[in-house]
């Protein structure tokens, strides 16, 4: 049996990604930072599915918190073998009037919560020799977005963190992957006037997070990604070719 924590799963992209892979037969540790009820709801569906899972409240940007949050998972399952590294908040602002705050804010969560999270399973999965880790990136870090200088940064930097990690545990059997979602249909796109984005979109439309959490559950369950390490996946509908 295998044991899957996906941060920050109560809605979205990350309730997706629980929902998938708790469709292979994954236990799936759903972390949630302030929605417990929501949390709940993802717990009770993949229950009824016939699934197995647990909710797990942790800041993932606060230290100790993150260390609970681990603790948690071994003292019940014995082992982690993947992670879903996908907790994030957005703060959006112009850089002349981004505050330090809002900058922080969101390093803290989307970078710093990252590398908090992928050190603590990397110590489990180092013991295991084996173990597979999806970072949640964003296009916005790849190309960057104006209005967004910390939310890119952020992104930014867990690709550059995803890459350097995989070097360093490759040789124990572990996978660092990155997913880079473009516009997908969640809270953080809700009330956002997408008509002139959708122009820069060849599939013309807005993704769906069950489309992210394909490409999630394809780099954590499939024995056909287990040659595939240290690589940022873009899923934006063509919105970035290269």
């Amino acid at each position: 049996m295998s044991i899957a924590l996906v941060t920050g799963a109560s809605r979205g992209i990350g309730r997706s990604c629980a929902l998938a892979l708790a469709a292979t037969g994954t236990t799936v540790v759903v972390n949630y930072s302030r929605s417990p009820a929501a949390a709940l709801e993802v717990v009770t569906a993949i229950e009824s599915a016939g699934g197995q899972a647990m909710a797990v409240q942790a800041d993932v940007s606060v230290p100790e918190q993150v260390d609970a949050l681990f603790a948690s998972i071994i003292e019940k399952y014995g082992r982690l073998d993947i992670l879903v590294n996908n907790a994030g908040i957005t703060r959006d602002g112009l850089l002349l009037r981004m505050k330090l705050e809002d900058w922080k804010a969101v390093i803290d969560l989307n970078l710093t919560g990252v590398f908090l999270c992928l050190k603590a399973a990397a110590k489990i999965m180092l013991k295991q020799r084996c173990g597979r880790i999806i970072n949640i990136a964003s296009t916005s870090g790849v190309a960057g977005n104006a209005g967004q200088a910390n939310y890119s940064a952020a992104k930014s930097g867990v690709l550059g963190l995803t890459r350097s990690a995989a070097r360093e545990l490759a040789t124990r059997g572990i996978t660092v992957n990155a997913v880079a979602p473009g516009f997908i249909a969640t809270d953080m796109t809700d009330g956002l006037d997408l008509s002139g984005i959708l122009t820069q979109i060849p599939l013309g439309r807005v993704g769906q997070p069950e489309e992210v959490a394909g490409l999630v559950r394809f780099l954590g369950t499939d024995p056909a990604a287990a040659y595939i390490t240290g690589q940022v996946m873009l899923i934006d509908g063509g919105m970035i070719i290269a």
